[in-house]
């Protein structure tokens, strides 16, 4: 939402101080101009990106207009999951968790949270390391080492789309220098016509280097900066399941190590340690709201 408020508020502000100059809006109308720029840009992202990269990148600039799914309800309603998974084993010994982990649409305490199951990458963080550790003859620290792995390839595949987009940025104020070159190629061979037609042209011209930087930090630029911060949010998240687990293995009772993935939540999104131990201990089954 936030986004779209913020395009609107920079195209605004910059409509309305053309406007309070007496600028004449039919100028910034150039089509020709847009579509080099524009189509060049699509253009270079096509040539440097393969095509998983541009589809991650189509579906980053989806979420970029929504909001942050990663709120203070996630991470309640994860920090309930991961303690009903723990004292599970507590109780009934980590080979319990087995069945939870090999299928988790069957699970008893994973069909209680369909936000999670629909979480494929989560699902397969946290069933991939319940597995390993109730496999048994692996150490928490290497187990941890593993984790911690898994979480930077994660991370470095959610950046690369990341890294296309604000490539693509770059190169839009010299791509609008190029839509100006052809600007004043075509006004050279207007010369000796009127000066209302040449004076046309070179409005023309200009108009590509204005929309080149305006796109660059006023809209791609910008959308790719979101896109990095979502894509951090998500590594925090797997970074408070991981010292969560990691804590468990080393033989942390449940409660605490919950509130040890609690302190790693980001400060803006932890709940207080009283609202984590109510919602955790609720008995029922309902989940956060949003």
């Amino acid at each position: 939402m936030f986004t779209i408020i913020g395009i609107v508020v920079v195209f605004g502000a910059v409509v309305a101080g053309y406007l309070m100059e007496h600028g004449n809006l039919k100028v910034l109308m150039q089509p020709a101009e847009l579509i080099i720029i524009g189509g060049a840009a699509i253009g270079t992202v096509l040539i440097a990106n393969p095509l998983h990269i541009l589809k991650k990148m189509v579906g980053g600039l989806g979420s970029a207009f929504g909001g942050s799914k990663f709120n203070q309800a996630k991470y309640l309603e994860t920090m309930k999951m991961m303690f009903e998974l723990f004292t599970r084993a507590r109780r009934d010994g980590l080979m319990a968790l087995e069945s939870d982990s090999d299928n988790p649409e069957q699970s008893t305490i994973f069909s209680k949270y369909p936000k999670f199951l629909k979480d494929h990458h989560a699902l397969a963080f946290v069933c991939d390391s319940v597995r390993m550790a109730s496999s048994g003859g692996i150490e928490p620290f290497d187990a941890d080492q593993m984790m911690e792995k898994d979480m930077d390839v994660h991370h470095h595949e959610a950046t690369t789309p990341i890294a296309a987009l604000s490539t693509m940025a770059d190169s839009l104020p010299g791509l609008g220098i190029v839509a100006a070159v052809l600007g004043v190629v075509i006004t050279m061979g207007a010369l000796g016509g009127p000066p209302e037609e040449i004076g046309h042209k070179v409005a023309a011209a200009l108009v590509g280097t204005f929309l080149g930087i305006l796109l660059c930090y006023g809209l791609v630029g910008p959308i790719a900066s979101n896109m990095a911060k979502a894509a951090d949010e998500e590594h925090s998240y797997y970074q408070v399941l991981r010292v969560m687990i990691v804590a468990f293995m080393k033989g942390t009772a449940p409660t605490m190590a919950v509130e040890i993935g609690r302190r790693a939540i980001p400060g803006h999104v932890r709940p207080t340690f009283q609202n984590a131990e109510k919602f955790i201990k609720d008995k029922s089954d309902a989940p956060a709201a949003a």
